[in-house]
């Protein structure tokens, strides 16, 4: 098995994220307090930066200082439910506490959503000020009472991007009523930043009433005081996962392990085979431990590993260790539990700070979901100084039915590894380079200083920033582009590292001319994704997105030495490669952006990483589809790709540069999908 971290970054631990103010709050918890008076507000910040404290001090300000009746907090799962506790802020500086009185905290109570009904009923009727309730709960509760019964409350949406504007979401077809009601106070917090994944949470007109409080992965990693550097792969592997797994599974770190859902490719359908063989492969069991339910298992180096399995069918047994993995006496204990294997569980708002790596077998759909496990690892805990989340995928198999399954979920990997470099990354903010241009205050510009004479790269550390100067870049001229441009870049990014035509061209089209992509292909995104745009400020949005997706990419590229071996150069000095490639290049202006294919390092990683022979099979399955060739003709190719065959010993090549030889391979490529499709009998 080959590896890849491809992605390495590397944080300062200045401790700042974690460092309070006279009231109490961290970094972040402030930031959001600064726009407490604004009626809808939008909190983006990482897992583990006190959002839930931070919806506290708003919601409290609010209640008695901006004359609300009452804060309802609306979480995803009724676990999370407990995020929302009583807190003596008094005792750190705030000037009163959070207070939930118990029978209003309905997570907590027994029963379905429909009874709990009533409950927000009887809140609503009753001079209390809080009460905490799931996403589901609430929806059933506005069907009920309708939208005018909550004039003059907060409401807050923890985990926003389980919401979306697909007419089907309930919640999110609620939140567009109240927004046009007018009525009531929302405050919306994601750990996720890619709200609602493939589909917007809110529409845009509803999206910009929002004031945006972003705090983003580098501030918050690099204000800790003891995780140093995270590191994120993608691993293949053929055969059977379960016999693979000890190359990426070091039994000495603190690891989530999330098996694939049964319904995947990397499945053997058989979810508690699979969890006995991890163990069988980590060591000799030893039974189970009577009071928490872990599984004791000897390693062959004589430790003996506790293993909670949240895989188990019997709901006892799995309902006691997931209590023992919640038990607060044992929260600070590094030695409660070794390793957690999860299928469902274990992802948002499951909180084991120990956590040192996040392995998660076969692909995730969600991009969030992905962000939301990588979450698990980034908690900051004394003597954790590395964490890393590892993807294990299959390798397409040339044997296989699902060869196109293999292929896409191969493409959906890097997308999703692309897409984290861009979170994990400083913030980029880009200004056109022209004769008024000067240094901005609080940037470093490197050794030589600011140049008026080229474009030049400063960056705060403190902030987490970049101020970088760009010849022919377009400015956005409304305040909605200018709000893309500075909050929403990596939703932009997002779309397009997940748009199938790209991804594919971009790996494997070795005839395409870049800007097919940075231009074409990205200003047809952006034309879908924001029509109310003028073509201006749709060009300025789709300047701003591709130059971010490529100087991460090229950074990266300097960063893992120019090509060199990833595993050589664990510190990718992200911040660095930044500057270097600016200096390295005449003239950092956007036609040079736009010539860069976004795709090419990715290529280079997957090149190294997967076998050669699999390699070929993805770029076949892929130059198949893209072929427009009818039945006929294909079969006519591959006939004569037959005749090739005796004659040389060997099948017409797809990377050939003889193009006839080339022509016969993307039939006979194309044949075999016909087939595979039972369009061909």
């Amino acid at each position: 098995m080959k590896s890849v971290p491809s992605v390495s970054v590397s944080y300062t631990r200045n401790g700042s994220s974690t460092k309070a103010n006279a009231l109490g709050m961290r970094p972040m918890q402030e930031r959001a307090y600064d726009r407490r008076g604004e009626q809808y507000l939008l909190i983006k910040s990482p897992p583990a930066s006190g959002k839930s404290r931070a919806l506290m001090f708003v919601a409290l300000d609010k209640l008695h200082n901006q004359g609300l009746k009452q804060a309802i907090i609306v979480v995803p799962e009724k676990s999370i439910g407990a995020s929302f506790n009583d807190e003596p802020l008094s005792k750190f500086g705030f000037w009163t506490d959070w207070t939930v009185q118990p029978k209003w905290n309905l997570c907590n109570a027994p029963g379905e959503d429909g009874g709990k009904v009533n409950s927000v009923g009887a809140f609503l009727d009753s001079d209390d000020r809080v009460l905490v309730c799931t996403h589901a709960t609430f929806r059933f509760a506005v069907e009920k009472f309708g939208i005018e019964r909550f004039d003059d409350r907060l409401i807050a949406v923890d985990e926003f991007h389980h919401v979306s504007s697909n007419p089907d979401n309930k919640l999110g077809l609620h939140l567009a009523n109240f927004i046009a009601r007018d009525r009531v106070h929302i405050v919306a917090m994601t750990g996720s930043y890619f709200r609602g994944d493939a589909e917007a949470v809110l529409g845009p007109q509803d999206e910009s009433k929002f004031d945006t409080v972003t705090y983003t992965y580098y501030e918050q990693l690099n204000g800790y005081e003891f995780l140093k550097q995270l590191d994120i792969g993608y691993f293949f592997y053929s055969g059977s996962y379960s016999d693979d797994i000890l190359h990426v599974l070091d039994a000495s770190e603190k690891t989530i392990i999330h098996i694939p859902n049964v319904n995947s490719r990397e499945s053997t359908k058989d979810k508690i085979r699979e969890v006995e063989h991890i163990i069988e492969e980590l060591g000799e069991w030893q039974g189970t431990d009577p009071v928490t339910g872990f599984q004791l298992v000897r390693t062959p180096d004589g430790r003996t590993l506790k293993i909670a399995d949240l895989v188990d069918d019997d709901i006892a047994k799995r309902d006691r260790v997931s209590s023992a993995l919640k038990d607060p006496a044992q929260k600070n204990n590094r030695d409660h539990v070794d390793i957690i294997i999860a299928l469902g569980m274990a992802k948002e708002g499951f909180d084991w700070i120990w956590c040192e790596h996040a392995l998660t077998v076969g692909y995730r759909s969600s991009l969030t979901e992905i962000v939301q496990i990588i979450g698990r690892a980034t908690r900051d805990a004394p003597g954790k100084v590395r964490a890393r989340f590892t993807n294990l995928i299959a390798e397409p198999d040339a044997s296989e039915d699902a060869v196109t399954e293999a292929v896409n979920d191969t493409l959906k990997a890097i997308a999703a590894s692309l897409l984290m470099e861009q979170v994990l990354a400083p913030r980029f903010n880009f200004t056109p380079k022209n004769a008024g241009s000067g240094p901005v205050e609080g940037f470093d510009y490197g050794e030589d200083g600011y140049n008026p004479e080229k474009c030049n790269v400063g960056f705060n550390e403190q902030t987490g920033q970049f101020q970088i100067e760009i010849k022919g870049l377009a400015e956005p001229k409304s305040k909605e582009a200018t709000r893309i441009c500075q909050e929403d870049l990596n939703e932009v990014i997002a779309a397009f590292v997940q748009d199938k035509t790209a991804i594919e061209r971009g790996l494997f089209d070795e005839e395409l001319v870049p800007e097919e992509l940075t231009q074409v292909r990205m200003g047809k995104i952006i034309k879908d994704r924001y029509p109310e745009l003028d073509e201006e400020d749709q060009e300025a949005v789709r300047q701003h997105a591709i130059t971010a997706l490529n100087l991460t990419q090229q950074a990266k590229h300097i960063a893992l030495g120019g090509g060199t071996d990833p595993e050589q150069s664990a510190n990718t000095a992200l911040i660095d490669g930044v500057r270097r490639f600016a200096m390295d290049v005449r003239e950092l202006d956007i036609d040079l952006i736009d010539r860069i294919n976004p795709f090419g390092e990715a290529y280079a990683i997957l090149a190294k990483t997967m076998s050669e022979e699999s390699l070929k099979q993805v770029a076949a399955a892929i130059a198949a589809k893209r072929t427009t060739l009818t039945m006929e003709e294909a079969k006519e190719l591959a006939v004569r790709a037959v005749k090739f065959k005796k004659e040389r010993g060997r099948l017409p090549l797809i990377s050939s540069t003889d193009a006839w030889e080339k022509r016969m391979a993307e039939g006979a490529a194309a044949f075999v999908r016909f087939k595979d499709e039972g369009r061909y009998e």
